[in-house]
């Protein structure tokens, strides 16, 4: 679920829209922990990690049939791009009692152990996992551990699972100021009930063992006690490695091992602020209401300068994992608007540079088809997937990612180091190696061409453009220019 960041450590968020697929402003991480688990000086994490991308399918609009058979066709052209991981959003039936919308939110779980008939049978969903697996990719489902559905069977056979006011169970409650944040098509759960916590990790390993899935993207991972974040992973990892993402911004639940990546949530927004500095973006379809009021109220000129003083807070704020880079997500798309609406004709630009940075890259279901449409949320909307415009530009990048250690995840790439510019407000230039690998990236983050020397640094040779696929030399003290938005990826390998 999307959320805005205001405070000084990156772990409150705003909600969207008062939907479901809102979540907390402002979330208030509780932590009970009092030793520190084996979890955190050994998480099994897969090696596979080290070079993947990520992409995000929304099963729901992906095919005209929306199933998970259908969407093995795909299969081959994503490993073919260059895909790693698919996160598929919430894979579980949902709830019909307080639905919103003709389909309801997908993060409405209705059982935890069940798949959406809409898609198939488990039986087919554990096809399409061996045709992933087949494929050379790997598969992490959405896990909602901070709420269920109405629908669920544990509301009648465990209400004590659930958070109560005034002796009922209740949708999800705004702790400071006690009332509802309009969330009513779900229901509270309560991680002070021991047993609750033993079924939801129960339920998860179940996906491990029984369907052969490679990890998790934890749903509103802000709000649940980080005691239980350690108390699941730990269990979860003792099954065998996996890959887990955690959506949140929260240094801790990295930090202690139970997660490898969360999301870049203050990164994004920055990059937001700065093509719309830029008059780059334009109207959302969606009333965007608190989104449009927060981008908004940024500061007036938002520039490339504060790329540095996000990645240097994250530097300061993290020992572990990386971050998740991205343009849109479902949340992005749905709530804030499309790649092309947030940052207009940077959007290629600020790809690159997420592809680029040290943490690992998602493309959302439709952006290689340069799909310039927010999908619904709660009903069908099928994506029209015409010729897959950018699915070169894509593979370009992935595929260097993968054969070039520099741009390897966090700790296993090289270290992002500036070059300086003379105009670094709009251009963002820098080099990272590693193991002898080398790359030099040059990002016109602005609408008007850009004339520029660079700086000093240990990045002269000869390199080869990755989009152009020619020899360049660089060097120190050359003198270069870039068009309005326009990027160099060089790479010596």
């Amino acid at each position: 679920m999307q959320r805005f960041l205001f405070s000084l450590l990156p772990l409150l968020t705003v909600g969207l829209l008062a939907t479901a697929c809102e979540r907390r402003a402002e979330a208030d991480l509780v932590s009970t922990t009092t030793e520190v688990s084996d979890l955190a000086v050994e998480p099994r994490i897969p090696e596979w990690e080290k070079d993947a991308v990520i992409y995000e399918v929304n099963l729901r609009h992906f095919t005209p049939e929306g199933t998970f058979a259908a969407f093995e066709n795909h299969i081959p052209r994503l490993a073919e791009m260059g895909v790693d991981i698919l996160w598929f959003m919430p894979v579980h039936p949902i709830s019909e009692k307080n639905r919103k919308g003709e389909l309801g939110s997908p993060y409405a779980a209705a059982d935890y152990k069940g798949v959406n008939p809409d898609f198939g049978t488990m039986e087919d969903f554990k096809s399409m996992i061996d045709a992933i697996h087949a494929a050379g990719m790997y598969a992490i489902i959405d896990w909602i551990p901070n709420h269920s559905g109405w629908d669920n069977p544990w509301i009648t056979e465990h209400p004590d699972f659930y958070t109560k006011k005034d002796g009922k169970i209740t949708d999800p409650i705004n702790p400071h100021t006690g009332e509802s944040w309009g969330w009513t098509d779900v229901a509270d759960l309560n991680y002070d009930n021991p047993e609750l916590r033993d079924s939801m990790i129960a339920a998860m390993a179940f996906w491990v063992r029984e369907a052969n899935v490679d990890g998790f993207r934890v749903d509103v991972a802000h709000g649940i006690p980080v005691d239980f974040i350690e108390q699941a992973a730990d269990s979860l990892y003792r099954i065998r490695p996996l890959f887990m993402l955690a959506e949140a911004e929260v240094p801790e639940i990295v930090n202690n091992g139970a997660f490898v990546m969360d999301y870049g949530w203050e990164m994004h927004h920055v990059l937001n602020q700065i093509a719309r500095s830029q008059g780059a973006h334009r109207a959302a379809t969606t009333d965007l209401s608190n989104i449009a009021r927060e981008e908004s109220e940024a500061e007036d000129r938002v520039t490339a300068l504060e790329i540095d003083r996000v990645l240097a807070k994250y530097d300061s704020l993290y020992d572990r994992g990386y971050k998740m880079m991205f343009t849109s997500n479902h949340d992005e798309n749905s709530w804030a608007g499309t790649e092309f609406q947030r940052m207009g004709e940077g959007h290629k630009a600020f790809a690159v540079l997420t592809a680029t940075f040290s943490g690992m890259p998602l493309i959302y279901t439709g952006q290689e088809s340069a799909v310039d449409k927010q999908f619904e949320f709660f009903t069908k909307d099928e994506v029209e997937w015409g010729n897959y415009k950018y699915a070169d530009f894509y593979r370009t990048l992935f595929e260097l990612k993968e054969r070039n250690q520099a741009l390897w995840n966090g700790p296993h790439g090289g270290e992002l180091v500036k070059i300086q510019t003379g105009t670094d407000e709009n251009v963002y230039a820098f080099t990272r190696e590693k193991n002898g690998d080398r790359v030099v990236v040059m990002i016109n983050l602005s609408a008007t061409p850009q004339s520029f020397e660079l700086g000093t640094g240990d990045y002269a040779g000869t390199y080869t453009d990755v989009f152009a696929n020619e020899q360049v030399k660089v060097q120190p003290g050359q003198s270069r220019e870039l068009g309005a938005w326009e990027y160099v990826v060089l790479s010596n390998k």
